[in-house]
């Protein structure tokens, strides 16, 4: 008999509607799974004993937002998404103990949905700061389907809690891959939804003109459902756009006949693991033989994503990070002398990756460089979006790698911060250019590790991301394929 927690959440969502299994169930295997696993994988920073029946009979009693009711289905939330009661660290030492007084918006929208928000917050690179979760100042999450992987980043707690079962479902946020690479490299569907689709209300900020909260699910399905529930307009969020939101799950079990894909040449180049340029090919393949038309596009300013997108990060970055001073909240070092303790605070405060990050920011926008490299970097991003906009008027969607390689091993790239930057080089470009973007397994190299396929589309159709994520799926067997921990 297959364990609940093992289910999709829209399994469970049935056999609850169904009274074929309870919440409190659902729950204690969940919670039995977390505490056999998670010592090898480290998923979680932060956990407690769930809750009471009672409490999950409620909720279960509830109307559900939009006709959703998750009967108090459990989400597991990436430790940089404020929730009023649980602490938040973005885990880091100098938001050590901080315990927000309110809930970010996709919290709130759960809630409403009748989800149950417990302390089950995933690991992170500090500050989202990373590609392999191990710049946490919790120490590294593993990838399930090999510890001595990493799970990728930022959000590689998220993942690796969803592919090991340790999570029904979970939220990540995507300020450069940071959903969709760990999502490759664990074996599940990760989907950075259009910048402002999604409310970044309560989201401990990056980037600010890059970030965005999105779903980290076992299958396209559950991956439509909680997209459906977080997002929507928020007057809280100066960039949350004023647009309806679809039904998403209207769009699975669509065909895909006559869609036309553009696949970039710029990324199938030297440098691409060859294992994963077969496994792409072939899932391009399939795609044709379901009645797609693929096509080879150009997208000519790739080359220049990565340092433009390290530049704008690492300016706004620079800027996000001011606040954490050691006067308000969380860590304060000792000291009797003010500017002392501003010193003090930060160097202790923040890891290596994210003092390189506020410095290169800084040095960015200082005067006499703001000009040279941040304008110019600026106006490059114009080019790089204008790019996807022409492809976008003749094809239905780009297809490409979600990542070159394959996991890499813990440890192999944290000598090299470059090399370490350029596993986001296929993901960097979507965050650039503001378009949605959702990463599916499709095929595991001879070591036994994930790939994952790419699917991009124009702003705000997130509807065909599902539409050919959920065919491609349903024809394959690779996001049942289930990690031996």
């Amino acid at each position: 008999m297959t364990e609940l927690n093992h289910l999709t959440a829209h399994e469970l969502l049935d056999k609850l509607s169904k009274k074929e299994a309870t919440a409190q169930a659902i729950q204690d295997a969940l919670y039995t799974r977390i505490q056999k696993t998670d010592k090898k994988v480290k998923a979680y920073v932060r956990m407690d004993k769930l809750i009471s029946s009672k409490s999950i009979k409620t909720k279960a009693e509830e109307p559900g937002r939009n006709g959703l009711n998750l009967y108090g289905l459990p989400i597991s939330i990436k430790d940089n998404i404020c929730t009023q009661g649980f602490i938040t660290e973005c885990c880091s030492k100098i938001l050590q103990g901080f315990n927000p007084p309110y809930n970010a918006t996709v919290i709130n929208k759960l809630k409403e949905a009748s989800a149950e928000i417990f302390p089950l917050k995933t690991n992170m690179d500090e500050f989202a700061f990373g590609s392999s979760t191990e710049n946490s100042y919790f120490g590294s999450t593993h990838n399930p389907w090999n510890l001595d992987c990493v799970p990728g980043g930022s959000s590689g707690g998220s993942a690796a809690a969803v592919a090991s079962d340790e999570a029904i479902w979970a939220l990540g946020s995507d300020t450069g891959g940071s959903i969709r690479q760990p999502a490759s490299f664990c074996g599940v569907v990760g989907l950075k939804p259009t910048y402002g689709r999604v409310s970044r209300f309560g989201l401990i900020a990056f980037a600010s003109s890059l970030d965005q909260i999105g779903p980290i699910t076992k299958d396209v399905r559950d991956a439509a459902i909680l997209s459906q529930i977080i997002s929507g307009f928020d007057p809280k969020d100066s960039t949350s756009i004023n647009q309806p939101v679809p039904e998403y799950t209207k769009s699975l079990g669509l065909d895909i006949k006559g869609l036309k894909f553009g696949i970039p040449k710029e990324y199938f180049v030297d440098g691409m693991d060859a294992e994963v340029k077969i496994i792409i090919q072939e899932a391009i393949a399939k795609l044709n033989t379901l009645g797609a038309f693929s096509h080879q596009v150009s997208l000519p300013h790739t080359e220049y994503a990565v340092p433009v997108y390290y530049i704008i990060a690492t300016a706004e970055a620079s800027s996000n990070l001011a606040r954490f001073d050691g006067v308000q909240y969380g860590y304060r070092a000792k000291s009797d002398n003010l500017i002392q303790m501003y010193k003090k605070t930060r160097g202790e405060g923040f890891g290596d990756e994210a003092k390189r990050r506020i410095i290169l920011g800084t040095f960015a926008l200082s005067h006499g460089y703001y000009d040279a490299y941040y304008l110019r970097a600026l106006k490059v991003r114009t080019l790089i979006k204008q790019d996807f906009d022409k492809i976008f008027k003749d094809f239905d969607c780009i297809i490409t790698p979600t990542c070159p390689t394959a996991a890499f091993k813990i440890g192999e790239k944290t000598k090299d911060p470059l090399e370490m930057y350029l596993s986001d080089i296929y993901t960097i470009s979507v965050n650039l250019a503001g378009i949605p973007a959702i990463s599916i397994p499709c095929g595991f190299t001879k070591n036994g590790l994930p790939v994952g396929l790419q699917i991009m589309a124009k702003a705000f159709n997130e509807e065909v991301l599902f539409r050919v994520a959920h065919v491609y799926e349903q024809n394959t067997q690779w996001h049942k394929l289930k990690p031996k921990l």
